[in-house]
């Protein structure tokens, strides 16, 4: 196969997406001739030939668009449309699995860099922050120097050797004294910073993903555990670690299950956000809320539940004001990893349990 030029065009082909998924797909017949052989004669030879013929073509086509200088980042903008045209066309399916199989492998922790971003970051970098910010919108580039400047916030970001202009992902830190309850209240413009060694806690309130391309690709366990250990080594002062997270399925929940939310009401609020995060699955038994699963995935367990901790507009549209601390306990993560994998558990503080206990929709809907 001859070398091939990347080009941005790709992006915007589903014609060529199309010929990729089927013209470039497996020959189920020589799969099935090459196992036969295979499991006749296991050898070199017959593996060999068995993992050339179960690997489509398009695979390597991708690793040699991938050698191009500057063809990584198209490559994850071509996946980008990729996505957004899979969801119209299903047959696209395994096309992209080809994708998140070779990302992964491009994109794993020992290929990613991680840098702080500060005030004083190149311009082009803090804009993409600004753009990429999902989580709790930057109003202003005074926002933005409010988040990053003082001595008591830090910001963090993975990239990648092959983009390095690119964030790939980032999170945002606030060094505090005590958990905190409220993201007006952390981002309060007249707020007094602090200096960060009187910090005991370090609080990620935000987590934001840059690339649609790397969709399913995970970074965020990777970025907070190193996070976690870069500032415990830098500020030995610091003892807990935690988020400030929204809880964006809580709405949409209660809708389905034909509740009101009681928003008026900042403790039965608080009895049904906990109620949701320990009780409430998906058809694969997994907490019903994608931040739930992301955190209980990388070892955290629910801390704390607060009402009224978030009272922008998303904030009362996806939670009715509320908000979640997920408690990173970097002596037990791996522990509570394992056991959530295992048993699909949500790991909560005995007070949220008995919060949850107190939350059931039934008893929501009588008060």
């Amino acid at each position: 196969m001859p070398p091939l030029r990347a080009s941005p065009t790709f992006a915007r082909s589903s014609a060529f997406f199309r010929h990729l998924s089927s013209s470039m797909n497996i020959d189920p017949e020589s799969v099935r001739t090459a196992l036969a052989e295979y499991e006749k004669h296991p050898s070199k030879d017959s593996y060999r030939a068995y993992a050339a013929a179960a690997e489509p073509r398009r695979q390597e086509l991708i690793r040699r668009l991938n050698r191009v200088p500057g063809a990584t980042g198209q490559l994850v903008r071509l996946r980008a449309e990729l996505l957004r045209l899979g969801s119209k066309e299903p047959e696209l399916a395994a096309l992209d699995l080809d994708f998140r199989h070779l990302f992964a492998s491009w994109f794993n922790r020992g290929f990613l860099v991680l840098r702080p971003i500060s005030w004083e970051s190149p311009a082009h970098i803090l804009e993409k922050i600004i753009a990429y910010e999902a989580v709790h919108a930057i109003a202003s580039w005074d926002d933005l120097r409010r988040r990053l400047e003082p001595a008591d916030r830090r910001c963090f970001a993975f990239f990648h050797p092959s983009m390095p202009d690119e964030p790939l992902i980032f999170v945002e830190v606030a060094l505090t004294k005590g958990i905190p309850g409220s993201v007006q209240t952390l981002l309060a413009e007249d707020r007094a910073p602090m200096a960060a060694h009187e910090a005991d806690t370090a609080v990620f309130y935000s987590i934001s993903n840059c690339q649609k391309g790397l969709a399913s690709i995970s970074f965020g366990n990777s970025l907070i555990k190193q996070v976690a250990s870069d500032l415990s080594s830098e500020l030995p002062g610091l003892k807990t670690f935690v988020t400030l997270s929204p809880i964006p399925g809580l709405s949409a929940w209660a809708k389905g299950e034909g509740l009101e939310m009681p928003v008026s009401d900042p403790e039965i609020m608080r009895k049904m956000a906990a109620y949701y995060l320990l009780t409430a699955k998906n058809r694969s038994g997994l907490p019903f809320d994608p931040v739930a699963r992301f955190h209980l995935g990388n070892g955290a367990k629910v801390h704390a539940v607060h009402a009224d901790a978030d009272i922008s507009d998303k904030g009362r549209a996806q939670s009715g004001g509320t908000m979640v601390n997920y408690l990173y306990d970097l002596g037990a993560v791996a522990q509570n990893h394992e056991h959530y994998a295992t048993t699909s558990e949500v790991l909560a503080t005995p007070q949220v349990k008995q919060l949850a206990g107190a939350g059931a929709p039934s008893r929501v809907s009588e008060r």
